[in-house]
This record gives structure tokens, sequence and C-alpha cells, in this order.
């Protein structure tokens, strides 16, 4: 793995365990340039594209595209700005490490177990859909038999090499970049009449326009699909946390950085449209059966609900896979910064991070245990209390970029082969944009957005505390240190002077 510079200097005065690459040192490079290429654009396609995309469309009707443009558009400004520090500085921290450099360790220390928090709580949600998915497949097992099936055989791949999570994550992303690039095509063809056999006489572009209008619910329903399709979209910035592990990391970063506007453009954009064009906003069969089934229905393909069902459980097993990974580097990271247990940042002979990786799905396995018993009171208040942590993570990569550009500029201009365009403003201006989301969301009360965004403050109030009095604590400590220092020094002299 390359060498990471940054690592000791934003790790506030912690020491690395050991050189990269070193046997129980140090993550190693056992990501290839396929699998990063897979993760950065796989990454971007999460199961809430396919499940939660009818409710936006039953929101903003045909102008949720607007919604997904508007989130598409801040998601690719925000890469940009973390394509810029991680081309830079590759490491397994990302933007929690970068925060820790340019904001100082109580950043570092709040984004990274505030993402950390987010997944294994994510690793639960996941775990639980795809095992409904597979119990209707298979009764025999129960549904709880399938969630522990589930995530022992990716805690496994997990634990083997990261080799492995990525040849997984390779093929599962496959998968999701076919199917939705065949349903694109296929719905395209059909929407311009030109599919033989299509059962498609809804089909047309005047479905845009001819049930209420683009806007029938009016311009605030934009607003509003905004606060339904922001969280399909995390999941975009594991390509810079894997890029530590590849062969070229600064390669891998600069490549996923300048993709992300057409992967965004094509499997989001694309295929919503296709969706709408196939079918009325309004119909019914979307809302009962979901976007994409009710699309595929309309086409007359057989067994379109079962197909959606494998290419959902895909999304929801490469959801897992990368959750999986990326809490534990999430967690790798903060252990070798000081800001979690030094155990966190050992690592095994074949470079993976083992103690890291059953922490966080032990607590992975805790949340689904809250999901099957207590579901409306203990896991809703863990899913809503880590639903905005999507954009905490935006805020400070704003914060950070700022800070870091002036950084990299003055310690190493060469190393800055991506830019942030038109820096700082649009920095600040997609800083604004997630405030004013966050805003908004406070005034949402039909879609828990109030409580979703009180109750993640609330528990970044909490680490936040956490953060400033264990950097009081430290600052006291090394006080007491030099002032020991200071003191054994001066002894001497003034025995001297006394003689």
């Amino acid at each position: 793995m390359t060498s990471q510079p940054s690592m000791t200097q934003a790790g506030h005065g912690q020491k690395s365990p050991g050189a990269p690459g070193d046997p129980g040192s140090g993550l190693q490079a056992g990501l290839k340039n396929r699998h990063l290429s897979m993760i950065a654009i796989g990454g971007v396609i999460g199961a809430g594209l396919f499940v939660g995309s009818s409710t936006g469309i039953a929101t903003a009707g045909p102008g949720i595209l607007l919604s997904y443009a508007l989130v598409g558009t801040l998601v690719v400004l925000v890469m940009r700005m973390l394509g810029e520090m991680s081309a830079a500085n590759p490491t397994s921290g990302s933007f929690s490490a970068h925060a820790d450099r340019a904001l100082g360790p109580w950043a570092g220390f709040s984004i990274g177990w505030l993402y950390w928090f987010f997944w294994v709580v994510v690793l639960a949600v996941e775990a639980t859909a795809g095992a409904k998915i597979l119990e209707g497949w298979i009764p025999a097992v129960p549904q709880w038999g399938w969630a522990l099936i589930v995530m022992v055989v990716l805690t496994a791949t997990n634990l083997v090499s990261v080799g492995s999570y990525g040849e997984f994550e390779f093929w599962f992303a496959g998968i999701k970049v076919v199917a939705i690039g065949a349903f694109i095509v296929i719905g395209g063809l059909a929407v311009f009449g030109v599919l033989p056999g299509a059962h498609s006489d809804q089909a047309g572009l005047s479905n845009l326009t001819a049930h209420g209008g683009f806007l029938p619910n009016g311009p605030g329903a934009i607003l509003t699909g905004v606060l339904l399709v922001v969280f399909s979209f995390m999941g975009s910035e594991i390509a810079t946390l894997a890029a530590g592990e590849s062969e070229d990391p600064q390669r891998a970063v600069t490549k996923s950085t300048n993709s992300i506007i057409w992967r965004i453009g094509v499997f989001y954009l694309g295929s919503i449209l296709v969706v709408v064009c196939l079918l009325p906003w309004d119909s019914k069969a979307i809302a009962e059966k979901g976007s994409y089934v009710a699309a595929l229905d309309s086409l007359g393909i057989a067994h379109a609900g079962q197909i959606m069902n494998f290419i959902v459980l895909t999304s929801v097993l490469s959801c897992l896979n990368s959750g999986l990974y990326t809490a534990s580097r999430m967690a790798f990271s903060l252990g070798r910064r000081g800001d979690a247990p030094k155990g966190f940042a050992r690592t095994t002979p074949r470079g993976v991070p083992q103690t890291a990786i059953l922490v966080s799905v032990a607590f992975g396995f805790v949340a689904v245990f809250f999901n099957y018993k207590f579901p409306d009171t203990v896991f809703l208040f863990l899913l809503n209390s880590s639903g905005a942590v999507a954009l905490f993570v935006w805020l400070a990569i704003c914060f950070s970029q700022l800070r870091m550009r002036k950084i990299i500029q003055a310690e190493a201009p060469e190393k800055l082969v991506v830019k942030m365009w038109l820096y700082p403003y649009l920095t600040w201006a997609s800083a604004a944009l997630i405030v004013f989301v966050l805003g908004y969301m406070l005034t949402d009360t039909e879609h828990d957005g109030r409580e979703t965004v009180l109750l993640s403050l609330g528990v970044a109030a909490v680490v936040l505390v956490i953060a400033f009095v264990k950097q009081k604590v430290a600052g006291d400590r090394r006080a007491a240190v030099a002032a020991q220092a200071t003191s054994g020094a001066a002894e001497p002299v003034s025995s001297d002077t006394r003689g």
C-alpha cells in the first residue's frame, strides 16, 4: 500500500503502528484497478434507488427528476472536494482523516464515529431487507436465520482479505450495473415505440406533462422530493476509502471523481426518466408494486417482480458488504489516530483489521436484534438518530476542503491533481445548500424529517462533547508532561547554584 504521510500528521501525535504493508502493521494494497472501478460505479447504485423511488415519484410527479438532479449535483460537488483531498493523500480514513488535519482532532473524531455509527445501523437495515426476500423464496428458513447467514457469510468474506471483499463487490456491482443498463435500454426503446412485443401502450414522453403537468403538486414538491431521495446517494464516497488499499490510490481516486457525473446522470436520472415515461406518475401500479417492478410489468416482461427482487437482493448484499468494509476501515483509521482502542488498528498478516471488522459486525448483530425485537422503539431510534449523518459528513467535507486546499498548496502543490471547480465559491454554495436541506427537514413532519434531524443532532452533540473532553484531557496530559520535563531539567541547575 502507498505510504500515508498525513495519517501521522493528522493523528495528533499518534505514531503509526508500523509501515503499511508489513505483516500485522497495516492495510495492504489488495484491491485491483478493476475492483476500484466497479466499486466506484456500483457505489452510487443503492437499494434505495429501487425501493424508495416510488414514494418520491408519488410526491413530486415527473418533477422528481429535478429532485434527483439537485441532489446529484450536490453529490458531484462534494465528491469533487473529497477527490481533491483524497488524490493528494489517499487514506483509509478518507474525509475523517482530512477533517482531523484540516479542522482539528475533534472534527476527525466526531465525523469518524458518526460515520461508523451510520454504517453499523445500515448493516441491520440491509440484512433484514435481504432476509425478507430470501425468506419469500425459501420460507423453510426463518427471516432471522437468513439475516444471520447473510451477515456471517459477508463477515467471513471481509475477514479473509481485502481482495475477497473487492471480488465480491466487483460481481455484486457488476450485476447492478448490467441490470440497470439493460432496463434503461429496453425501457428507452419502449418509450419510442421500437420495442417489438412490448405491452407499452401507456409509454411515451407525453407522460412527463400529460397528467397534471411536470410539477402536478407544485414547485414545493421538488424540495420534499429532495428529502426523500438524498439518502439513496450515500455510498458515493466509499471509493475514496477503498483507494487506500489499491494498487494506484491517486489514479483510482482521480478516475472515480472524474466519472461521478456520468454515473449519476445515467444510473439515477436515466433510469428514473425511463420509469416516468413508461407509466403515468400517478399510476396505482407504481404505488402498489414499486416503480421499477411496475415499469417492467408494463412492458409485459414475465416474472418482473422476481427479477426485481433478485436485483434488489444483489444491491442489498452489495450495500451490506461495502457497509461492513467501510465501517471497519473507519474504525481502523480511528484506531491509528488514537481516537479508538489501539486494537482497532491491528491487522492480520493479510492486512485485514480483524478486530475492527468483528466489533463493527457485533454492533450490526445487536442492531439486527433490535430490529426484530423492538422495531418501533429502539431500532427506530437508531435509524432516525443516524439518518442525517450523510448530510453531516458532506458538510464536514466542505469545510475540510476549504482548509485543506491551503495546506496542500503550501506543502505539496504538485499533489493537486484534482481541483474543486470555482474554489472557494462552489464549496461555500454546497455547504449552504446542505444547511438549507437540514433546515427544510426540520419543517417536515410528514416523512419524519424533523425527528431525524433532531435525533441525529442529539447524537452528534454527544459525540462532540466526548471529542472535546478527550481533546482537553490529552492537552492537560501533554502540559503536565511538559511541566514535569521542565522542572526535571531545572533541578540540577538550582542544585549547582546552591553548591
